[in-house]
Protein backbone atom coordinates (compact mmCIF):
# COMPACT_ATOMS: atom_id res chain seq x y z
CA UNK A 1 0.00 0.00 0.00
CA UNK A 2 2.32 2.95 1.15
CA UNK A 3 5.08 2.58 -2.14
CA UNK A 4 2.26 3.59 -4.65
CA UNK A 5 2.00 6.98 -2.11
CA UNK A 6 5.45 7.50 -1.47
CA UNK A 7 6.22 7.36 -5.35
CA UNK A 8 3.06 9.56 -5.54
CA UNK A 9 4.95 12.12 -3.07
CA UNK A 10 8.17 11.68 -4.58
CA UNK A 11 6.62 12.50 -8.30
CA UNK A 12 4.79 15.87 -6.60
CA UNK A 13 8.27 17.22 -5.14
CA UNK A 14 10.09 16.43 -8.36
CA UNK A 15 7.20 18.35 -10.10
CA UNK A 16 7.73 21.04 -7.89
CA UNK A 17 11.68 21.08 -8.42
CA UNK A 18 11.42 21.53 -11.86
CA UNK A 19 8.84 23.83 -11.88
CA UNK A 20 10.49 26.17 -9.26
CA UNK A 21 14.08 25.36 -10.66
CA UNK A 22 14.80 24.22 -6.70
CA UNK A 23 15.35 21.20 -4.35
CA UNK A 24 13.09 20.57 -1.70
CA UNK A 25 13.56 18.68 1.14
CA UNK A 26 11.96 15.33 1.40
CA UNK A 27 9.33 15.07 4.20
CA UNK A 28 8.22 12.31 6.87
CA UNK A 29 5.39 10.14 5.77
CA UNK A 30 3.40 8.90 8.27
CA UNK A 31 0.12 6.53 7.54
CA UNK A 32 -1.16 7.91 11.51
CA UNK A 33 -4.57 9.67 10.86
CA UNK A 34 -7.93 8.54 11.42
CA UNK A 35 -11.22 10.57 11.41
CA UNK A 36 -12.66 12.58 8.61
CA UNK A 37 -9.60 14.11 7.18
CA UNK A 38 -7.64 12.43 4.09
CA UNK A 39 -4.16 14.04 5.28
CA UNK A 40 -2.82 16.82 6.62
CA UNK A 41 0.89 18.82 6.31
CA UNK A 42 3.09 19.40 9.53
CA UNK A 43 4.70 22.19 7.82
CA UNK A 44 7.12 23.31 10.28
CA UNK A 45 8.13 19.40 10.82
CA UNK A 46 8.30 18.82 7.51
CA UNK A 47 5.86 15.81 7.62
CA UNK A 48 2.89 14.42 5.98
CA UNK A 49 0.18 11.96 7.69
CA UNK A 50 -2.48 10.47 5.53
CA UNK A 51 -5.57 8.36 6.69
CA UNK A 52 -4.95 4.60 5.66
CA UNK A 53 -8.65 3.82 5.34
CA UNK A 54 -9.66 7.16 3.52
CA UNK A 55 -6.38 5.62 0.66
CA UNK A 56 -7.60 2.21 1.14
CA UNK A 57 -11.45 3.36 -0.14
CA UNK A 58 -10.17 6.26 -2.38
CA UNK A 59 -7.39 5.27 -3.92
CA UNK A 60 -6.91 6.82 -7.36
CA UNK A 61 -8.33 10.12 -6.51
CA UNK A 62 -6.44 9.80 -3.13
CA UNK A 63 -3.20 9.23 -4.89
CA UNK A 64 -3.94 12.61 -7.53
CA UNK A 65 -5.55 14.67 -5.65
CA UNK A 66 -5.23 13.89 -1.66
CA UNK A 67 -1.35 14.08 -1.85
CA UNK A 68 -0.53 16.62 -4.23
CA UNK A 69 -2.65 18.96 -1.87
CA UNK A 70 -0.55 18.13 1.18
CA UNK A 71 2.52 18.16 -0.54
CA UNK A 72 1.70 21.78 -2.06
CA UNK A 73 0.89 22.82 1.55
CA UNK A 74 4.44 21.95 2.30
CA UNK A 75 6.05 23.67 -0.99
CA UNK A 76 4.06 26.84 0.05
CA UNK A 77 5.46 26.95 3.30
CA UNK A 78 8.50 26.50 2.07
CA UNK A 79 8.69 28.44 -0.71
CA UNK A 80 6.46 31.59 0.89
CA UNK A 81 6.58 31.00 5.18
CA UNK A 82 4.60 31.61 8.00
CA UNK A 83 2.83 34.40 6.99
CA UNK A 84 0.49 32.49 3.76
CA UNK A 85 -2.76 31.36 4.38
CA UNK A 86 -3.38 27.62 4.07
CA UNK A 87 -5.32 27.45 0.99
CA UNK A 88 -4.40 30.59 -0.32
CA UNK A 89 -3.28 31.93 -2.98
CA UNK A 90 0.19 30.78 -3.05
CA UNK A 91 -0.86 26.85 -1.99
CA UNK A 92 -3.67 27.79 -5.02
CA UNK A 93 -0.77 28.81 -7.40
CA UNK A 94 1.18 25.38 -7.02
CA UNK A 95 -2.36 23.41 -7.35
CA UNK A 96 -3.13 24.72 -10.10
CA UNK A 97 0.43 25.93 -11.83
CA UNK A 98 2.75 22.81 -10.98
CA UNK A 99 -0.12 19.95 -10.67
CA UNK A 100 -2.70 21.13 -12.82
CA UNK A 101 -5.45 20.20 -10.24
CA UNK A 102 -8.33 22.32 -8.79
CA UNK A 103 -7.24 23.86 -5.57
CA UNK A 104 -10.07 22.09 -3.56
CA UNK A 105 -10.11 22.48 -0.17
CA UNK A 106 -11.91 19.61 1.03
CA UNK A 107 -11.85 15.52 0.07
CA UNK A 108 -15.48 14.58 -0.60
CA UNK A 109 -14.78 10.75 0.74
CA UNK A 110 -17.50 8.58 2.03
CA UNK A 111 -16.38 9.07 5.88
CA UNK A 112 -17.81 5.81 7.90
CA UNK A 113 -18.51 7.61 11.78
CA UNK A 114 -18.35 4.89 14.27
CA UNK A 115 -21.05 4.27 16.60
CA UNK A 116 -21.10 6.41 19.97
CA UNK A 117 -22.70 5.39 23.64
CA UNK A 118 -24.51 8.25 24.53
CA UNK A 119 -25.58 8.18 28.12
CA UNK A 120 -29.03 9.96 29.02
CA UNK A 121 -29.15 12.55 31.65
CA UNK A 122 -31.85 14.40 33.08
CA UNK A 123 -33.16 17.55 34.97
CA UNK A 124 -36.71 18.50 36.23
CA UNK A 125 -37.71 20.28 32.83
CA UNK A 126 -40.25 18.27 30.88
CA UNK A 127 -37.87 17.98 27.79
CA UNK A 128 -34.79 17.64 29.59
CA UNK A 129 -32.35 14.92 28.37
CA UNK A 130 -29.19 15.41 27.88
CA UNK A 131 -27.24 12.70 25.51
CA UNK A 132 -23.20 12.80 27.69
CA UNK A 133 -20.56 11.31 25.99
CA UNK A 134 -18.73 8.58 27.52
CA UNK A 135 -15.93 11.20 28.76
CA UNK A 136 -18.46 13.35 30.40
CA UNK A 137 -20.32 9.98 31.72
CA UNK A 138 -16.89 8.75 33.36
CA UNK A 139 -16.73 12.99 34.66
CA UNK A 140 -19.69 12.43 36.69
CA UNK A 141 -18.51 9.08 37.98
CA UNK A 142 -15.72 10.80 39.40
CA UNK A 143 -17.85 13.27 41.05
CA UNK A 144 -17.92 16.10 38.42
CA UNK A 145 -21.74 17.75 38.53
CA UNK A 146 -23.48 19.09 35.43
CA UNK A 147 -26.42 21.48 36.11
CA UNK A 148 -29.74 22.34 33.74
CA UNK A 149 -29.49 26.10 32.66
CA UNK A 150 -33.00 26.25 32.76
CA UNK A 151 -33.98 24.95 36.12
CA UNK A 152 -30.58 25.06 37.74
CA UNK A 153 -30.94 21.02 38.74
CA UNK A 154 -28.14 18.81 38.99
CA UNK A 155 -28.04 16.32 35.78
CA UNK A 156 -28.66 12.96 36.99
CA UNK A 157 -28.08 9.91 34.92
CA UNK A 158 -31.57 7.94 33.81
CA UNK A 159 -29.76 4.66 33.48
CA UNK A 160 -30.15 4.53 29.67
CA UNK A 161 -27.94 4.44 26.49
CA UNK A 162 -28.56 4.65 22.95
CA UNK A 163 -26.29 4.21 20.14
CA UNK A 164 -25.66 7.07 17.68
Amino acid sequence: MPELLHARVEACYQQAEAFFQRRFPRPEVSFKLRGQKAGVAHLDENKLRFNPQLYRENQEDFLKQTVAHEVAHLVAHQLFGHRIQPHGEEWQLIMRGVYELPPNRCHSYDVKRRKVTRYLYRCACPDGDYPFSSQRHALVARGRRYYCRRCKVTLVFSGEQRQE
